[in-house]
């Protein structure tokens, strides 16, 4: 019976200390500079139209970013062709939405503050990540609602 306590131990401590190896490592020096980036809440001017926080992460060289956690969610980032070296990460908030959202299942994957991101980009075929430990809050964006068409 100790046999079975200690083996049963001994396997338990093997799983904790493997999933610590497997967690995610951050960056100190990236290939590119994300110093400007920045996030901004919005709401759309018509009822129903959604709410939401776009953060925006210009890169210094063209690099290829994959996805943001930020505020506890995780999102792909994407880009406009006009602008490849300014990424976006769209998360809509519950504010102003038709229908219930289904939230995106917390991704705890790192301990964030609320001002704290972490990007995820693929680098010679490895998937890393960097922390931007300061991301401002720019004024609110009210997107007005279309005036109203005039009958003729």
């Amino acid at each position: 019976m100790k046999f079975i306590k200690f083996f049963s131990l001994l396997i338990l401590s093997g799983l904790f200390f493997m999933q610590c190896s497997t967690a995610q490592k951050l960056e100190q020096n990236a290939a590119f500079k994300t110093d400007k980036a920045y996030y901004q809440k919005w709401v759309a001017g018509v009822k129903g139209g959604g709410s939401g926080i776009n953060v925006f992460i210009p890169v210094s060289t063209q690099f290829k970013l994959d996805s943001l956690y930020f505020r506890g969610q995780k999102v792909a980032l994407q880009t406009k062709p006009n602008s490849p070296n300014l990424y976006i990460g769209r998360i809509l908030t519950e504010a102003n939405q038709k229908e219930t959202l289904e939230k995106n299942t917390n991704d705890s994957t790192f301990e964030l503050k609320q001002n704290e991101a972490v990007v995820s980009y693929l680098d010679n075929g490895t998937i890393k990540y960097l922390k931007i430990d300061s991301v401002p809050e720019k004024k609110m964006e009210h997107y007005p609602s279309a005036p109203p068409k005039q009958g003729k």
